[in-house]
């Protein structure tokens, strides 16, 4: 058997929040994690459509970002936007 070779293997303090609201034709069940991992960003979990993303303002900006990661239609992903532009 051969051995393992990692590129890395951490542990580290991370704040996850957890979030749940409704808007106009969908809920969003979220779990949003801060670590120092990422430059900044923040670790955005869609917990119902199982989908994940890195997410930071210059995602936020960049469009068609949201509807690609998380699989959304433009007023579903404007919303989203929107409640990210708080957090991030």
């Amino acid at each position: 058997m051969s051995e393992r070779f990692f590129l890395y293997d951490d542990t580290v303090d991370t704040k996850t929040r957890f979030v749940s609201f409704v808007g106009e034709h969908q809920r969003f069940d979220l779990a949003i994690i801060q670590t120092d991992r990422y430059y900044g960003k923040q670790l955005v979990l869609d917990i119902q459509g199982g989908r994940f993303a890195i997410i930071g303002t210059d995602d936020l900006d960049e469009p068609g970002y949201l509807e690609h990661v998380y699989k959304l239609d433009e007023g579903d992903a404007q919303e989203l936007r929107e409640f990210l532009y708080e957090l991030i």
